[in-house]
């Protein structure tokens, strides 16, 4: 039970946080590199795990660090990319163009 503490604490952490907290899904990997704890939320909740400037996201990072050192073990998060994704990054030559656009 020990082992599995960072899962449980982020599981923890997360739900606290999103608006669909029985959409929450972590899975623990361990391997010669440590543990990975991969994270799933509802598509709509990504926001409030990122957070501005991906703070939030770095923030929980942090705390499962911290509690992965206690236990002697190398913890690393994965936020998993909900299906469809990001939308495409415009390039330089395309915003130029957009704001070229006289209204």
């Amino acid at each position: 039970m020990a082992k599995e503490f960072d899962q449980e604490f982020l599981e923890f952490i997360v739900k606290a946080l999103v608006d669909n907290p029985k959409e929450v899904k972590v899975e623990r990997k361990v391997d010669e590199m440590g543990v990975l704890l991969s994270l799933t939320v509802n598509p709509q909740d990504m926001g409030q795990i990122i957070g501005k400037e991906g703070s939030t996201a770095k923030a929980i990072r942090s705390l499962v660090r911290i509690v992965g050192l206690k236990n002697h073990a190398r913890v690393n998060l994965k936020i998993e990319e909900p299906e469809g994704g990001r939308a495409p990054r415009m390039e330089k030559k395309e915003m130029s163009d957009i704001d070229n656009v006289s209204l």
